[in-house]
């Protein structure tokens, strides 16, 4: 007979706390990569500090963001990319920070998956650490949820939250006046938003990510895996020496549904479409899917990753400081009387 074992472990149940605590050890290099003025104590901890005045901050306010990658994700699985995710998580965040005028200054991420494989979840989370220094923000903890039954086969998910900080009235937006320019920062691609359209006129199109890329080099997935342009740096700069009232990120809802939610009442925005260059990804997006301008516009940034808002006088000066930070900008338009966006010089 048989003798019969009577208790369960939790690796029998599809739980390795030994991967969770290796996988900790091996990305503590990266998280260390990361620290930055103010942080207190690394990685392991039940909680995270962080000391806002050996920050440099006086007065400050706190400003929270959170967010994730969307089906960007299912591109990134599919193909073994991983590590772009990480900046994208971050930059997700981060580029939401700003727009209130807040400095950047600590990241958590969430990374949740059916069966835990160290090696996937390390390529993620030192991109992670790319994304925080490239925003100048610390990596200072996280959680990793192995969750058998929840998520199948390499399948994985990532949530981000971020906080900075901004020194008591100097929040963003403010003093956004009529006549003020519009400077469009570039795009890196489709950034994180809009994927689930993509990958549908792409599985349309019966194409694979092993593709040839249709309106670049490379491959097909290579090409939508470019990570979102992370503009800490430039947005900073420019809210400090080149008068910006105000940042829209350009996420979901385009930049037809996030312009107006800096603009004040009784004030929109008017866009000059052949202003910049459109990327060949969104001619193709319209062209293959049959996606209308106007839907084009609110589903995608269309190459338009972030708008400052500047005083008409100090426009050029933005431009430069925009340049001095390593981006493409130009002027876009402009705030006008009434509300909404609306745009000439295309299709729109």
């Amino acid at each position: 007979m048989t003798e019969r074992r009577n208790g369960l472990s939790y690796a029998e149940a599809g739980v390795s706390i030994e991967a969770g605590d290796a996988l900790v050890e091996a990305i503590k290099p990266a998280a260390a990569s990361t620290e930055r003025p103010g942080v207190m104590e690394g990685l392991g901890g039940f909680g995270a500090l962080f000391d806002l005045k050996a920050a440099g901050f006086r007065d400050p306010v706190l400003v929270a963001a959170t967010d994730g990658v969307g089906t960007k994700l299912r591109i990134a699985i599919d193909t073994g990319r991983l590590s772009g995710v990480g900046i994208d998580l971050v930059a997700m965040c981060v580029n939401d920070l700003v727009c209130q005028g807040a400095e950047p200054l600590f990241f958590l991420d969430y990374y949740a998956t059916g069966k835990l494989d160290p090696v996937a979840a390390a390529q993620v989370i030192e991109g992670i650490a790319e994304g925080c220094r490239i925003a100048h923000c610390a990596l200072i903890g996280g959680e990793t949820a192995e969750m058998p039954g929840m998520y199948h086969g390499v399948d994985f998910d990532l949530a981000g939250f971020a906080v900075g900080a901004v020194e008591r009235g100097a929040t963003l937006p403010a003093r956004i006046m009529e006549g003020d320019a519009l400077i469009g920062l570039a795009s890196s691609g489709a950034h994180s938003n809009g994927y689930s359209l993509i990958r549908r006129i792409v599985a349309d199109q019966g194409l694979g990510w092993d593709a040839p890329c249709p309106f670049g080099e490379g491959d097909l997935g290579a090409a939508l895996l470019a990570p979102t342009r992370i503009y800490v740096t430039a947005c900073l700069a420019l809210a400090r020496r080149g008068g910006a009232a105000g940042f829209a990120h350009i996420t979901g809802g385009g930049l037809t549904g996030n312009l107006p939610r800096i603009l004040p009442e009784g004030l929109g925005a008017e866009i000059d479409l052949g202003s910049w260059a459109r990327p060949p990804l969104f001619d193709w997006l319209a062209a293959a899917g049959g996606v209308d301008e106007a839907e084009m516009l609110r589903a995608f940034n269309c190459g338009i990753g972030l708008v400052a808002i500047v005083p008409a006088d100090r426009a050029e000066e933005a431009l430069a400081i925009a340049a001095e930070a390593g981006e493409q900008a130009q002027i876009v338009g402009r705030v006008v009387a009434g509300s909404g966006v609306a745009y000439h010089g295309g299709a729109a």
